[in-house]
């Protein structure tokens, strides 16, 4: 694990989120680390409970990361990326000077900003949109906007086994776990067809899958349609 990351070693990471919530990619990243964790599924707004995330995030929203030493990490590319640097040697990133590290960077901050943000207003319309006709035109238009940002990773990625070569790493994480979501992998696999193999190998690492089993399961029909 190297230095930096020994003291953890014995200790406990709490993961809060829930079943097939953008905190199965941070707990993905714990089970390819070896780390001890916990679960603790927080009920959020879109649930019906406006106030249980707040008490661990003020934005009231999940995933959040509580680590050993106490400290609070928010947003998923953070936690990801943290996880990555704090135990290097498990190669789950190009570290810092490493000539990969700035596309690491960018398609990390792209997943985040681009694709996972329009989630805030895909799942619940209601936020933006004043009556249900406008909640359909919300569903459809981001829809749409999230199959067009997937079509431009895939076209700018240069791919080898996964995303920044023969390493699975915690962007190949990222992207597995949100291209699950709405318009889920049937329309993720018509835009991104290479990035599709990527997730595929990902979904098929035998090292996740109890955790894809109890926290993202494969159900029918998961694939879902365009």
């Amino acid at each position: 694990m190297g230095e930096s990351g020994d003291k953890f070693l014995n200790e406990t990471f709490v993961v809060l989120g829930g079943v097939g919530a953008g905190s199965v990619a941070i707990e993905a990243a714990l089970t390819l680390l070896g780390l001890p964790y916990r679960t603790q599924d927080v009920v959020t707004p879109i649930a019906g409970d406006g106030d249980a995330a707040v008490r661990f995030n003020p934005m009231n929203q999940v995933p959040a990361l509580l680590t050993p030493g106490g400290e609070l990490i928010t947003e998923s590319a953070a936690m990801l990326i943290w996880l990555a640097e704090r135990f290097p040697d498990a190669r789950l990133s190009p570290a810092p000077g490493d000539p990969r590290r700035a596309q690491f960077l960018r398609w990390m901050a792209f997943v985040s900003s681009a694709i996972y943000g329009l989630y805030w207003v895909r799942d619940m319309p209601s936020r933006i949109a004043r009556d249900e006709a406008q909640e359909e035109v919300v569903r459809q238009r981001t829809a749409e906007r999230i199959l067009f940002c997937w079509s431009v990773m895939e076209s700018q990625i240069e791919s080898g086994t996964y995303f920044l070569g023969e390493d699975l790493g915690v962007l190949d994480l990222y992207v597995a776990v949100v291209s699950r979501w709405g318009p889920r992998r049937r329309g993720f696999y018509g835009v991104a067809p290479r990035m599709g193999e990527i997730v595929r190998r990902v979904d098929a690492d035998p090292r996740l899958a109890d955790l894809w089993a109890q926290r993202f399961p494969f159900s029918p029909g998961w694939e879902g349609c365009k």
